[in-house]
């Protein structure tokens, strides 16, 4: 008689040990099985191209009791921030979506100079420093150091630590408690989110709020993003995780807005259970929208793993068909979520000949895992591909315009996300 080998009982046995950072239950879930990958930010000289490098499971977990999607921590986020090589001003459209939103947040708030304005993980300072020009005084808490000087020469006060309950106490003793606390794509990145969301309530005013962008697993779902899970996210959040995590805190939420970055996002608008503050009718519409598409059960999220697999394989056929046709093909972009993408697909020099990143903190290294040469944009203008893969595919707008020019020599971009498909660059012409 022939055994048989359940491989999901597997799945829930390797998930067997951890348990929810928001609630607390056993996690036995498997959300999706990524294989084992090095750490996305993890850029490597090429001496150290000759070395052992570190990979870990890249398998995240979903809670059946609250619904977290989350990746256990196999690496501490002192280890991941000590020196980070992400800069959030090389976005342009990241830029002005910040400049957008300091111009909202002050009108609707009535900020001005007698208010505080704080954010944590205040990166090289691309948000706070629209607030000057609007005479609102501001604070940036940034760990990773090399980023947090760049905040601090845009002449932006920055402290170069991690956020926490205890610096908040600090920060509320020294009499900057405030108005306006701001943490966009942090969230996720906290392992201890219960010291986390705690601190944001003790630092907050009794009236003030606090206004958390993050990406929403519902669209991460919806567009198969699995290139939006890596280690350096701990966490990935519905909307019904956010009420949960927010109301063990004392925390309400008043207001929710959609928001096209990062692949689809959601801001969350806090302030405590206490204020005055009165509930908008978009957290109801929300919560039942995510009621409508499942999220509040497991079947959802068992589906998952078999899109991502056939998005894979999709994208693989693609890339191999060019490749056997004679084609170069050339990257765009060195993003964290491109590392997931090419580690889990295995995708390495043999497909893609170099990528080009507008940090120049990356140019001369080499993507971890796969190996990739990261050379500066002009590059490509050098090279005249056939082909260019966008790892931030959730900045296509923005690049495709950059890059326009590729149709001039009958260059074409490829969208790997969510399904994998060629765009001619005439399409991009003004």
């Amino acid at each position: 008689m022939t055994a048989r080998f359940d491989v999901s009982a597997t799945h829930e046995l390797e998930a067997r040990g951890h348990r929810c950072r928001l609630c607390g239950s056993d996690l036995r879930d498997v959300f999706v099985d990524l294989g084992m990958s090095p750490l996305c930010e993890s850029f490597l000289s090429a001496d150290e191209c000759d070395g052992m490098e570190p990979y870990f499971p890249l398998r995240p977990l979903v809670c059946a009791k609250c619904f977290l999607v989350q990746v256990p921590e196999y690496v501490r986020p002192t280890e991941i921030f000590s020196d980070y090589a992400y800069f959030s001003s090389y976005s342009q459209s990241w830029v002005a979506h910040a400049e957008r939103y300091c111009a909202a947040i002050t009108r609707r708030l009535g900020l001005d100079a007698q208010s505080s304005v704080i954010e944590v993980a205040s990166n090289d300072g691309y948000l706070l420093q629209h607030f000057k020009p609007l005479g609102v005084p501001v604070l940036g808490i940034e760990p990773a150091a090399n980023v947090a000087e760049a905040a601090i020469r845009r002449g932006i006060e920055t402290r170069i630590e991690f956020f926490g309950s205890a610096l908040a106490h600090r920060l509320v003793n020294e009499g900057r408690a405030a108005d306006l606390i701001i943490g966009n794509n942090v969230l996720a990145q906290v392992p201890d989110l219960h010291d986390f969301v705690a601190g944001l309530r003790i630092l907050l005013k009794p009236e003030g709020v606090v206004t958390l962008e993050f990406p929403h697993l519902q669209r991460l779902m919806a567009e198969v993003q699995f290139d939006t899970i890596y280690h350096e996210h701990f966490s990935y959040f519905s909307f019904l995780a956010i009420r949960n995590l927010a109301a063990r805190h004392d925390l309400k939420i008043i207001d929710v807005e959609t928001l096209p970055t990062h692949g689809g996002s959601l801001r969350v608008y806090l302030a405590r259970a206490e204020s005055r503050w009165p509930q908008e009718p978009s957290v109801a519409c929300l919560l039942a929208d995510e009621h409508q598409a499942g999220l509040d059960d497991m079947a959802t999220y068992s589906a998952f793993a078999g899109r991502v697999k056939r998005t894979k394989r999709d994208l693989l056929a693609l890339l191999i068909e060019l490749r056997n046709a004679g084609k170069t093909i050339c990257g765009y972009g060195a993003p964290g979520k491109g590392n997931t993408l090419l580690n889990y697909c295995g995708i390495g020099p043999d497909f893609l000949d170099f990528t080009v990143d507008r940090n120049p903190h990356k140019h001369g290294r080499f993507t971890p895992g796969m190996h990739i040469p990261i050379l500066p944009v002009a590059a490509i203008d050098i090279a005249r591909p056939d082909y260019l893969l966008l790892l931030p595919w959730n900045l296509q707008t923005e690049i495709r315009a950059q890059m326009r020019h590729i149709a001039s020599w009958g260059g074409r971009f490829i969208v790997p996300i969510p399904t994998p498909r060629i765009i001619h660059a005439e399409e991009c012409m003004p």
